[in-house]
């Protein structure tokens, strides 16, 4: 019989072994990502529409393949596709030393994506297999710890930009700099992977089966049948899909809008990210709390408001006051909504297709994440670089969004399958 001291004492190492490399491979990516990825597609001379593009490519990525991936890691085990998700995080920076032009740098996102397509949603199921009763707590620990490191990556990638010999009119072998330390910092993140999670039990990270492929075709299919089939599970996943509409609008033009219209410069361009994460951060740990006592709904619809009033508010002001307020204001928003929507994906599904969930959601998530700068540089092609009348169409679709899952979406009781008891 399993000694409970010892499954709580090895969920802890498991924890905090995926929270360690997350932190790294977090802020690789965020580095790769904000405020340097627009500003280097600017540097190529992309006009807004293809900065959109570029910025949204890596998150179709995930599109296609988080489902799969999440799926897969039901099926035959988390730390096969957790290692292959780190491969990408460690090795594809690299290939940005190579783009000369704007279609060399879509091609190297959508490569890039592949990172958090496999890494992400796989992490998160098997944070879920450990935390049972307190899967939003658990999610938003996990989520707030790597953070950090899209908290350091965004500042750091503005400073970087900022402190070469290049300034402000950085060249492209500035560029092609900072993109080789960020493939460093991912091939941290696979070292301590590579160390860590081997030591692990069996129960720490799923451990797959020998099946025939007849076998694996069988239950993929029956997972993704069970998952997509479940309109709750869809609009609750479709909520923190708006959410990072806005969220992947701001990522691509929040530094454009910020160099070009409000005069800052790219280290307070990467400094207003960073003060977002930063609320995030401090936030989701306890909105967690707050909703596995209290209830995910409200806590979604109410994060939801804000993020939507602070996006279409943010085109209005020029200051870095101002801009930083509303930072503020979507940080929180983005902590009530991200706190609770995964975990009451969770809640609605069995242990066994917890990989599923976590790769429904992800994929919706990114959906939203990829359309957000898509549809933003479109709009503002379309309104001649207005950034009021882009952003406020994509606000009204984020306050439409919240009143239907208000109306319409039924939060459930954990299920004695997922107690924990």
């Amino acid at each position: 019989m399993t000694d409970p001291a010892m499954n709580s004492k090895s969920n802890v190492g498991a924890f905090l072994t995926l929270c360690s490399v997350g932190l790294f491979a977090r802020l690789s990516y965020a580095m790769a990502r904000t405020p340097v990825l627009a500003l280097f597609a600017l540097h190529l001379g992309a006009p807004p529409e293809a900065i959109g593009l570029v910025v949204g490519i890596s998150t179709v990525t995930g599109i296609f393949f988080k489902l799969p991936a999440g799926v897969l890691s039901d099926i035959l085990g988390r730390r096969s596709l957790l290692i292959a998700g780190l491969c990408v995080f460690a090795f594809v920076p690299f290939g940005y030393i190579f783009v000369d032009g704007v279609w060399d740098l879509v091609v190297i996102r959508f490569f890039h994506g592949f990172a958090t397509a496999i890494y992400g949603p796989v992490a998160m199921a098997t944070i879920a297999d450990v935390a049972k009763q307190k899967k939003a707590e658990q999610l938003s620990w996990f989520s707030s710890i790597t953070i950090i490191g899209t908290l350091c990556g965004a500042p750091a990638g503005g400073f970087l930009l900022w402190w070469l010999p290049g300034g402000e009119g950085a060249a492209l072998s500035d560029f092609h700099l900072i993109y080789t330390i960020i493939g460093g910092f991912g091939v941290i993140a696979l070292i301590l992977a590579l160390t860590r999670l081997g030591a692990l039990k069996p129960g720490e990270v799923a451990k797959g089966e020998h099946k025939s492929f007849s076998e694996v075709y069988q239950r993929f299919i029956s997972g993704v049948k069970e998952l997509i089939s479940d309109r709750d599970v869809v609009i609750t996943s479709s909520m923190e899909g708006l959410q990072n509409m806005t969220l992947g609008a701001l990522e691509a033009f929040l530094p454009v809008y910020a160099v070009t219209i409000a005069g800052l410069n790219a280290f307070q361009a990467g400094a207003l990210w960073g003060i977002q994460i930063v609320v995030t951060l401090v936030a989701k740990p306890i909105m967690g709390r707050i909703a596995d006592r209290f209830g995910r709904k409200p806590l979604i619809v109410c994060g939801m408001i804000f993020c939507a009033v602070a996006f279409i508010l943010i085109p209005t002001v020029t200051t870095f006051v101002w801009l930083a307020a509303l930072a503020i204001l979507f940080g929180f928003g983005e902590a009530f909504v991200t706190s609770s929507a995964a975990a009451m994906v969770a809640d609605m599904c069995e242990e066994k297709h917890y990989g599923a969930a976590m790769g429904t959601f992800g994929t919706i998530y990114d959906v939203g994440h990829a359309s957000g700068p898509i549809a933003a540089g479109l709009l503002l092609a379309a309104f001649s670089g207005d950034y009021f009348l882009a952003f406020l169409p994509l606000g009204i679709v984020l306050l439409l969004g919240c009143a239907l899952f208000a109306f319409t979406t039924t939060e459930r009781k954990l299920s004695d399958g997922n107690s924990g008891q």
